[in-house]
């Protein structure tokens, strides 16, 4: 259903000239979303790959591993929409001390950005409200560090912003002006209370998206806390009991179509097409991070089962292999210090995981040596490429 502009444009002087900001309409939409029977399948079909998603810790012998590695991955991806060259195993490097393969202002944003989703995740586990101040708290743990911490963190904008091109005057979208700003991000969080009506929780989840990305209250982050924001919403109502969905590697494959969707509810009212796209990113994300998981379950399993036929070391092979598990990336020192075993009796495990192809060595020394976890790894990045 096309609606026409879901808000009004209000000119701003910006510098010496005069641009057309976008202040969008409070919500719910109006008239409200035409949801037809083949949304309405889809939206069902989406929840129950959501609550599939949700038993995934029935799957795992320790649900906390696939957290780990799954919040990472989802650090990378959301980081690299917004241009960083950080991988999966450069973040895990950096986490155990070493030096990635990258610059470093990169995987400290990464590393923020899992920082920041553990905070928020944190605060609504002791009963924080989904509201402003926790986004703005969010904001200011994923600025902290890097770049970025010079826009403001932890504070919504108070000058103007713009999307594309190299000033206001020839971007392709405006945000609202820094005088509307209050009003519009109070009406998101009234919305994110169910006030003034209670929407079905992934129609909120698409429709808060939108709404949040239209607004842009912040200098620097807006897409990361955006993201962020989908996944604490479905944490904060119960649809997931731990923050496994992340749709950043949909977005990240779709992005022209991300954007052009977002532009059209603004100008067009097209919610009912953002809502069906979003919907199906939903569906396919936690789809594929059930697949994931299981294969998980499955490479572990068989890796084991080699190990225990090892003669000699199969027992510190066993230990290694359960710091690997882990932390996917570590060194020879760290699985010493993890194990409690001596690091000839490290080295002599960790050989014979190599000599199987569970583990490769990724500095080329020989001291001071880094092992990966080869296929834990290659199930992690092999969608993301």
């Amino acid at each position: 259903m096309l609606r026409g502009a879901t808000g009004e444009w209000a000119v701003t002087r910006t510098g010496d000239e005069l641009v057309r900001a976008f202040v969008p309409n409070p919500l719910p939409p109006a008239p409200p979303l035409a949801i037809d029977a083949t949304l309405h399948a889809l939206l069902d079909s989406a929840l129950v790959a959501l609550g599939r998603l949700d038993s995934v810790s029935t799957l795992l012998p320790d649900p906390a591993l696939f957290l780990y590695a799954y919040v990472r991955k989802e650090a990378v991806l959301s980081s690299q929409i917004e241009g960083t060259q950080s991988s999966l195993s450069d973040l895990l490097l950096f986490e155990i001390d070493e030096v990635p393969g990258v610059p470093l202002d990169d995987v400290v944003e990464v590393s923020s950005y899992v920082a920041a989703l553990e905070h928020g995740i944190k605060r609504l586990r002791d009963g924080f409200p989904l509201a402003n101040r926790l986004l703005r708290e969010i904001h200011g743990v994923l600025l902290a560090k890097g770049r970025g911490a010079d826009k403001q963190p932890g504070e919504f904008r108070h000058s103007q912003n713009w999307i594309g091109g190299t000033r206001p005057g020839n971007a392709i979208y405006v945000p609202p002006p820094p005088d509307r700003l209050e009003a519009c991000t109070a009406d998101l969080e009234r919305f994110l209370h169910d006030e003034p009506v209670r929407m079905p929780v992934l129609l909120k989840a698409a429709v808060a998206h939108a709404q949040f990305e239209t607004i842009h209250p912040f200098l620097d982050g807006n897409g990361r806390v955006g993201r962020l924001l989908i996944t604490l919403l479905l944490h904060h109502d119960g649809v997931l009991s731990e923050p496994l969905l992340y749709v950043s590697l949909y977005l990240k494959k779709h992005r022209a179509k991300y954007y052009d969707l977002l532009q059209r509810v603004r100008t067009d009212g097209d919610w009912e097409a953002w809502v069906r796209f979003f919907t199906e990113g939903v569906r396919e994300t936690a789809t594929d991070a059930v697949t994931t998981a299981r294969r998980l379950v499955a490479a572990f399993e068989a890796d084991r089962a080699r190990i225990k036929s090892l003669r000699g070391v199969a027992g510190s092979a066993l230990q290694v292999h359960d710091v690997l598990m882990q932390s996917p990336v570590a060194s020879a020192k760290h699985l010493a210090a993890t194990t409690k075993l001596s690091i000839p009796t490290v080295n002599s495990a960790v050989a014979a995981l190599q000599r199987l192809g569970v583990v490769r060595e990724t500095t080329g020394r020989k001291r001071n040596r880094v092992f990966a976890y080869s296929e834990y790894l290659r199930l992690l990045t092999e969608e993301g490429k």
